[in-house]
Parts: structure tokens; sequence; C-alpha cells
């Protein structure tokens, strides 16, 4: 026999179970057990994940005559509290990663002629994906279970031009010494069978808290704009027909991959033809653009001074 029960705290609406052997675990959405620590799957993955989402009881045997233990309330609060400070500090990582990239971006937007970055964004999971994927993938429902087996809760998105761009930022990111590349995923050289590209990098970034530093783990995904328009496509047929996308579709997403990989080294081959007959020198307009702001002060200046020279000799004229 299981003791089970529902409880809201601070907007979350958890479901737990015990267990004679003690508190077992919770779950926002759908049944989970959680023994000694560990999960023990009570479903298949959810919809969010493009997967059939139906649970189902997982059966565990009692002990005649063991004692239950309902969780307290403030037991769950603090639970609840843990969790919500976790995923603030990925937060905090995200605005680590987004920051040396801005940083990147404005150093070739201001100091060179050319800017490697289209387009960065980046992705959170909430608690209740996290509780979520924890059931499903047997995590335990602790901050520390999450920061040991969960490497995607916060997530950045780095859209280049070109295929050499990714290597290019790739190479920018791990030659800083504050960020550590734990693993890196090359789909590019290396794609899925569907045709998915894509570099991704598993860092780990020093976030400074008021009492603490936490090294908080950030996915970087580096695509060209055709590799992230095809995910984006591919994300949205797996997930509308929960997975089991039909295989007139799948043939075509693989076709479709392989034009975009094409019109990938075709538009960089153009680019390289142009930045070839163009030769090093810059525009007259653009290298003025890119001016210092001592060389701006200097200009503004010698400026002031000429327009004070022309109207001292029209005053004495």
């Amino acid at each position: 026999m299981q003791d089970r029960g529902v409880s809201t705290v601070r907007g979350t609406r958890l479901e737990y179970r015990t267990h004679p052997t003690g508190f077992i675990g919770y779950s926002t959405v759908r049944k989970a057990v959680y023994r000694g620590g560990v999960s023990q799957d009570a479903g298949q993955d959810a919809p969010h994940d493009g997967e059939d989402g139906t649970p189902h009881d997982t059966p565990h045997d009692t002990a005649p005559g063991a004692q239950h233990r309902t969780p307290e309330a403030a037991e769950i609060r603090a639970l609840v509290d843990r969790l919500r400070r976790l995923v603030l500090t990925y937060k905090f990582g995200i605005d680590e990663v987004m920051t040396k990239i801005s940083i990147l971006r404005d150093e070739f937007r201001h100091m060179q002629n050319y800017n490697p970055v289209e387009h960065v964004s980046s992705r959170l999971k909430s608690l209740e994906s996290i509780v979520a994927k924890c059931r499903r993938k047997g995590i335990p429902l602790t901050p520390e279970g999450v920061r040991e087996h969960m490497f995607d809760v916060a997530g950045v998105r780095v859209t280049c031009s070109f295929v050499s761009d990714i290597y290019k930022v790739r190479d920018m990111l791990m030659n800083q010494a504050d960020l550590t590349v734990l693993e890196e995923r090359d789909y590019i050289a290396h794609p899925k069978a569907n045709g998915y590209k894509s570099l991704h990098l598993i860092v780990q970034v020093p976030v400074y808290l008021s009492d603490r530093v936490e090294h908080v783990v950030v996915e970087i995904q580096l695509r060209t704009i055709a590799m992230d328009f095809w995910a984006s496509l591919e994300h949205k047929i797996y997930y509308k027909y929960a997975r089991d996308v039909p295989r007139h579709l799948t043939d075509s997403l693989k076709l479709a991959a392989d034009v975009a990989s094409s019109l990938d080294s075709s538009m960089e081959r153009i680019h390289d033809e142009v930045k070839a007959i163009a030769g090093a020198d810059e525009p007259v307009e653009q290298r003025d653009a890119l001016l210092t702001p001592e060389e701006m002060l200097r200009n503004f200046w010698s400026a002031a001074e000429v327009e004070g020279d022309a109207l001292r000799t029209s005053r004495q004229d």
C-alpha cells in the first residue's frame, strides 16, 4: 500500500507518494516514483519531447506492518525552493555565455569588417520540465542529481552564416580561460542519420553568487542559417506526429537536409570568391565607422579647431 497526495507550493502542483522505505518523490504532472534517491520510470517520454506520455503505475512490494511517512509541507517547500534556486543559477550561466558571445559580436562589428555571428538565442528548462525529465530518465530529483546527470537545462544557440564561421566561433570560445569544454559533438562532420547537422558544445562557466561560486553547465549549439531552418522544421514535424513520422516525410526531410548542406557549401564558395576579388581593402565609410574612441575624439577636436579658425576669420573680415 502506498500513501499519496497532492501539494501546491508557490504555484507548483506536486504529487507525492510514500513507501515503507520512506519518502519516495514528487512529480509535477504525471505519476512518478523515486526510490532511494533514484527514480523509477512511470511512463513514456513526455509529449513536449515528441513522444506519447501516457503514464502507468509501477508496482512496489510492501512489507507487512511497515510504517508510512507522509512528507511534511516544509519538506516539499524546501525541495521546491532548492530546485528553483538551481534553475536560477542555470539562468545566470546562460547570461554568462550570452555576454561572452555578445562581446565577440561587438568586437567583430566595430573592429573588423566581418561578423561571423548572425543571431543568438537562449533556452532555459522550466522547473516542470526538469521534474518530468528526472522521472523519465531515472535522475534523482535533487539539485545534485540534476547537476550530475542533466546537461541541457541551459542552452544557447548561435546561428552563423557559414560552416567555417561555426568553427571560428567554437575556437574563440574554447580559448577563453574561464570556459571549460566538457564535451564536443560534431554533427556537421558526422551528421545524424536523419540529416541533422549542428555543432554541440557542453561547457562549464563560473557564476559568482553572493555567497559562493557555482560552476554551471550550459549547452551551446552552433548552426548555419540553413541548418537552423531545417532543425526547426524537423522538430515541428516530430512533435506533431509524436515521433511516429510517416516514412515519406522522413525521406523528404533527409532530402531537404542534403539540399541545405549543398546550399551551405555553395554560399560559402561564393562568399570566398567575393572576398578574393574584393581583397583586404575596406571601403572608406566602413573604416570611418571602425575608429577607436581616441581617434573619434581627435577628429572631433580637429574639426572644432577648423570651425573655430573659420569663425574668427569671418569676424575679422
